[in-house]
């Protein structure tokens, strides 16, 4: 008799405050009176898929830009620095991010950053020809002389016909950037970087007092941008399955495989994420367990997705055991993914990836950086009270749900296929 047992995680549910400034800015504050630090994150509704497909790489050349200096302070870092904070950022598809911890009592210096930065850039021919270097040489180092590194810039391309996702964050391609003039840059600041189109979160050792004091300070004075209604193209549904050859000089054949999937709005999306941990969640996964453990055809093999806003991609991507030819490969990773249409996944199994899937919620919950970062995304998303109802979206998953999901993803028309072949 196999026995499973189900964990039981104790959730404490993430308590907030949410407000609005005049100027359309939204705020929400997460008090942590245990730690003596503060976050200070803000989320900009502007990510790559908003580009001008003739301006493509914008979004993450802004990411750049912002910490080039504004109008009242020169060098961004050396303030923060000084009150003991530390900052970074990530530009994603879908939105921007900037956050900074530092001592709760230095928040102030914080606010003034950001603010500062918010209001209006100091844009410059020097620091736009700077941070353009710095980008180009980034696009030329990842994406054309590593290997490997032009493979998602095809598969995009190839899976996606009319949503921006086609295109990567770095951008399509390298002239956008390399053409980039400052009155385009201007453009772009002051058409998406405005308080009415941002989120600011406040996580740490702070009260939701303080920081509307704060907030009202340093956020309030600056005007709000025209309201910015996304209207982007919709991807139609893929009726025939796509392929691509690629040769190259790397060390071994690889194969990559991707499949429209549902965005975070639809049906079947947390069952798409549990059917990634199956197929290829570590060492333990199925794909890991077949095709490099027992078959011995893949040196390496992942199955993951994006986690982006609109439909995305789940993807199979592996790199082949020298002599272990392309079409066997395929076969083997297909006759996988048709095990899990086929045939109902154990309970024990589902099981094992709704534990790991809770535990890896719950650990990142414990940071106050994460915190902030996940109340701002699910903001965005409408309300950031859904962050406290993903655990039992996952727990009332069932074996017969992702089974259905499975079938209706893992269809030979729904079906893009890139074989990167090695020249050597």
């Amino acid at each position: 008799m196999v026995v499973c047992f189900k964990l039981i995680f104790v959730v404490l549910m993430i308590q907030f405050e949410k407000f609005q400034l005049a100027n359309g800015l939204k705020v929400l504050v997460h008090q942590d009176t245990s730690t003596p630090m503060a976050v200070v994150n803000v989320l900009y509704n502007i990510g790559a898929k908003d580009e001008n497909p003739a301006q493509t790489g914008f979004a993450h050349l802004f990411e750049h830009l912002m910490f080039g200096g504004s109008v009242n302070i020169p060098v961004y870092d050396e303030p923060l620095q000084r009150a003991g904070g530390e900052n970074n950022a990530y530009t994603t598809n879908d939105l921007t991010n900037y956050y900074c911890q530092i001592p709760a009592e230095n928040i102030e210096t914080a606010f003034w950053l950001e603010s500062d930065r918010m209001l209006s850039l100091a844009f410059s021919e020097k620091s736009l020809e700077v941070q353009r270097k710095v980008v180009c040489e980034e696009f030329k180092e990842h994406y054309i002389n590593k290997p490997y590194g032009d493979a998602w810039h095809k598969m995009r391309a190839l899976a996606y016909t009319n949503h921006p996702y086609r295109w990567m964050t770095i951008g399509a391609e390298l002239s956008h950037v390399e053409n980039a003039k400052i009155q385009d840059v201007k453009d772009f600041f002051f058409k998406f970087y405005r308080p009415n189109n941002a989120i600011l979160v406040v996580t740490g050792n702070t009260t939701t007092e303080q920081v509307k004091t704060l907030a009202e300070k340093w956020f309030g004075p600056i005007p709000a941008g025209e309201a910015y209604h996304r209207n982007l193209p919709k991807e139609p549904v893929q009726e025939k399955m796509r392929s691509l050859e690629v040769h190259a000089d790397v060390p071994m054949d690889m194969l990559m495989m991707t499949w429209h999937m549902g965005g975070r709005f639809d049906a079947g999306y947390h069952e798409t994420d549990l059917i990634t941990e199956v197929l290829g969640g570590g060492a333990s996964a199925r794909l890991y367990e077949q095709l490099i453990k027992v078959k011995q055809l893949f040196s390496s093999i992942d199955c993951y997705h994006f986690g982006t806003i609109d439909p995305g991609l789940l993807v199979i991507e592996g790199k082949l055991v020298k002599g272990v030819s392309m079409s066997v490969a395929e076969k083997a990773v297909l006759e996988e993914v048709e095990k899990i249409k086929q045939e109902l996944l154990p309970q024990k199994e589902v099981q094992k990836v709704i534990n790991k899937t809770e535990s890896i919620i719950c650990f990142e919950d414990m940071s106050i950086m994460n915190r902030a970062h996940s109340l701002a995304f699910y903001e965005l998303l409408g309300d950031a009270e859904m962050m406290n109802q993903e655990l039992e979206k996952y727990q009332a998953i069932t074996p017969e749900r992702i089974q259905a999901t499975a079938n209706a993803i893992f269809q030979d028309r729904n079906r893009n296929t890139l074989y990167y072949y090695s020249k050597n």
